[in-house]
């Protein structure tokens, strides 16, 4: 199992791109790219399609990789019972079920 900042680090190894490199196709700095694969910052959502590109991968691998690490950390973080994974699942087949827009819904 790893964090998201690590799945970062173990993509763009395999790829053989340095973080300069990354960091440059993703339009961030070195800097960024060393905190996100350290976890001191926070990867931005809206880069997930760019980052499935440039490692040719499904976008919906990269999504499940990032909500599933934000989704157990804000867990982990907050000493929720991990109960609340199953009370999730059922609140996403309610939003599906009555259309609601996820987008309109902040976490």
């Amino acid at each position: 199992m790893e964090s998201f900042g690590e799945y970062i680090r173990a993509l763009r190894k395999e790829k053989g791109l340095n973080q300069t490199q990354l960091a440059a196709m993703l339009g961030l700095d070195m800097s960024a790219i060393s905190k996100i694969e350290n976890n001191k910052i926070s990867f931005k959502e809206n880069l997930l399609s760019k980052l499935a590109e440039i490692f040719d991968i499904a976008l919906e691998t990269v999504q499940e990789k990032y909500f599933s690490d934000k989704f157990a950390y804000e867990v982990y973080k907050n000493q929720v019972p991990e109960t609340v994974f199953k009370v999730a699942e059922k609140k996403v087949q309610y939003y599906k079920a009555t259309n609601v827009k996820q987008t309109n819904l902040e976490l």
